[in-house]
């Protein structure tokens, strides 16, 4: 070869640049006529046996004579500059491409007679594989001038990655090690030559790329896990291919964290393929209803090398705004294998939040309707739309590992738990000014019809009436109560609410106890739909005993009010509000009650009941309601109840079972038989059935 003989300035100019391009396209030619003349192949047509195995052995000619033009550029001793020698990149990565495209799909081009070229097909792939590792070595050495394009070698060190890039999407199921090593070397040039090329380099496709690879490497990672685990004798050569692709996945996973903390500016629209990465995972890991069968063991040898090490990858994401929306988009729509790590992964978020500046905070925490940009939620309504879809996790339920406390042994916890401590643990450090997005998106969970999430709900808001001020508890105790007053009628949110109020109560101070009593004061009858949610063991005993006499007398006020007047069905709804009142009066302060609101009390109930006659029990809704609350009422004060008004409870009872009355009006009749106990009815003053 001549090539020593030229200077190395002048070899694009004068050589590279005039012969490469047609070694290229007769490389092509060849690929074109090979692929043609394969169709013709069989094992008696020698002369075409002869033409293929030619042209290969000329195709391995020309890769050589490639490599040849590498290693001279490699000897030279001095800089070389890309811009100098950029045919011999370009016409390389061109004719490396081309052969692993062609070997990798040599099986179909020569339908079934491979054998009788494979041994020039090895030795194509295996000097293209020298070709490149070569010219990887070459790349490493150049330059590239960081200040501009006014020469081209910016565009051409772009187009090297990019074609490496595409070298990348042929080899991966050919050989691990080579496509790693190719991974690597995009990585590297990448961020070697990162200030001129960061504005040119096809982010999206480099992500897209490597995402699917590393998504690729952990399922036959989780693949060769579960073969373990199903099988009953340990292999050692699965073991170590086990080791060795949770290696490859290592190694993705650092190169994603690299590229993404360098480039983080580009990757606007890399962020949908970046989350759709991290829940794809965890729905193949445990404890995930979707995830492989894989021993414990394994489990933690896949936690240790690849999960802790792709997970600084939320924390590179957190500042991130396009980041923000895609995973707190309004209409995001997942399948149900992905709710499940939907939800984790805004743990994860929420967790990391506390060491994020006030902005960082915020800008996860607060709700966007711009009109520029995707209307997304707040962080904390996004947990509970999450949650919410879990179902099936919270219904088995899934198990996940315990925050470790120090001495503790670490425990499984459901999901329930596990949302929820972390939510109250984040409801501790997060940033004051955030307090509102809170408090609006527990409001909002408590009042959906989810059963679960409003329970959720309402506990991280009493953890957060335990954890503030004494002022603050107060405060969301008057709210919740002015929302419990302007509710129309009875619905599942006034449900919710009640058993709120109840609970919030527990943790109000006495001052503040007070100061409730005298904001709603239980003498008045409007307040009565309150005070029917309270617990009166909740009050200290003074104001126990004052409260519940209170309720007591207004209550016996407003039934004496209803039997002097008409007795319309209409009003009956009114009476409906108070008899609850009477009942939370009974059992949590009935020991507290004076003679004097008691006898009010069973005078009111004893005429409430002389009212009540079968046939519109079974008809009247408002009535079936009133005998419900009645029943219960009577059976607590059965002991001071006029054995005659006994037995007419007890016959009116028996009407109304022939009658097949609904369910609610079945358990009250019930709930009094029950304490009604043993007691003894003279014979002449009962009523035969």
């Amino acid at each position: 070869m001549f090539l020593p003989h030229m200077n190395h300035l002048s070899l694009e100019q004068a050589f590279f640049s005039q012969v490469l391009p047609k070694a290229v396209k007769l490389f092509d030619d060849m690929i074109y006529e090979l692929t043609s003349e394969a169709r013709e192949l069989s094992s008696q047509n020698l002369e075409i046996q002869a033409t293929l195995r030619n042209i290969l052995q000329t195709m391995v000619q020309v890769v050589g004579t490639l490599a040849g033009c590498v290693q001279h550029v490699c000897a030279t001793q001095e800089p070389i500059v890309l811009e100098n020698i950029h045919s011999l990149p370009s016409s390389v990565l061109h004719v490396i491409k081309s052969t692993f495209v062609h070997c990798k799909n040599s099986e179909s081009v020569y339908s079934g007679h491979l054998h009788v070229v494979s041994d020039l097909l090895q030795a194509l792939f295996k000097e293209a594989y020298s070709l490149q590792k070569q010219l990887m070595e070459l790349l490493d050495m150049v330059s590239v001038d960081p200040l501009g394009d006014e020469s081209g070698s910016v565009s051409h060190m772009v187009m090297v990655i990019h074609s490496m890039l595409e070298i990348c999407s042929v080899i991966s199921s050919m050989d691990h090690a080579f496509h790693a090593n190719t991974w690597k070397f995009i990585i590297k040039q990448s961020l070697k030559h990162q200030l001129a090329i960061k504005s040119q380099l096809k982010h999206k496709d480099i992500i897209t790329n490597l995402c699917a690879d590393i998504l690729f490497a952990f399922q036959s990672c989780l693949q060769l896990a579960e073969q373990m685990a199903l099988s009953d004798a340990q292999d050692n050569a699965d073991y170590r291919l086990f080791q060795k692709t949770l290696k490859l996945c290592r190694f993705f996973a650092n190169s994603l964290l690299h590229y993404t903390k360098e480039f983080l500016p580009f990757l606007s629209d890399s962020c949908c393929t970046l989350h759709q990465l991290y829940l794809q995972i965890h729905s193949k890991f445990p404890p995930s209803l979707y995830a492989a069968r894989v021993s414990e063991v394994q489990q933690e040898e896949i936690e240790g090398a690849f999960l802790l090490t792709l997970d600084p990858l939320i924390s590179h994401l957190l500042a991130f705004q396009p980041f923000v929306h895609v995973v707190l988009d309004n209409k995001l729509e997942l399948p149900c294998e992905l709710q499940f790590p939907q939800c984790l992964l805004l743990v994860v978020i929420m967790d990391k939040l506390p060491s994020q500046p006030e902005d960082v905070q915020s800008l996860w925490c607060t709700e966007s309707q711009a009109s520029d940009a995707p209307a997304r939620a707040s962080l904390f309504k996004a947990i509970f739309d999450s949650f919410e879809q879990c179902s099936g996790e919270l219904a088995l339920p899934v198990h996940l590992q315990a925050v470790k406390s120090e001495g503790q042994a670490q425990a499984a916890v459901s999901l329930y738990q596990h949302v929820c401590v972390h939510l109250c643990t984040f409801i501790t450090s997060f940033h004051p000014s955030l307090f509102p997005e809170l408090d609006a998106a527990l409001l909002g969970a408590v009042l959906r019809a989810n059963m679960i999430t409003s329970l959720l709900a309402m506990d991280a808001w009493c953890f957060l009436a335990r954890y503030g001020t004494a002022e603050l508890c107060a405060h969301h105790v008057t709210i919740v109560a002015h929302l419990i007053k302007s509710c129309p009628g009875e619905c599942y949110q006034l449900t919710n609410l009640s058993v709120l109020l109840r609970r919030l109560f527990f943790f109000m101070a006495p001052p503040q106890q007070v100061e409730f009593i005298q904001k709603f004061p239980p003498k008045e009858a409007e307040n009565l739909p309150l005070w029917q949610c309270i617990s009166f063991q909740a009050l200290p005993a003074e104001l126990r005993r004052g409260a519940a006499g209170e309720v007591s007398r207004v209550g016996a006020a407003q039934c004496g009010r209803w039997l002097s007047s008409g007795r319309s069905l209409r009003e009956l709804d009114a009476l409906n509000t108070v008899l609850p009142a009477l009942l939370a009066v009974c059992h949590s302060a009935g020991d507290a009650l004076d003679i004097e609101p008691q006898a009010a009390v069973v005078e009111a109930a004893s005429q409430l009941w002389a009212s009540l006659s079968p046939d519109p029990v079974v008809s009247q809704p408002c009535v079936q309601w009133t005998l419900s609350l009645l029943l219960p009422l009577l059976g607590f004060f059965i002991q001071t109840l006029e054995p005659q008004l006994i037995s007419q409870v007890v016959t009116l009872q028996a009407s109304l079972l022939t009658l097949e009355p609904p369910d609610h009006v079945r358990l009250a009749m019930l709930d009094f038989v029950s304490s009604v106990g043993k007691l003894s009815i003279s014979q002449d003053i009962q009523v035969p059935f």
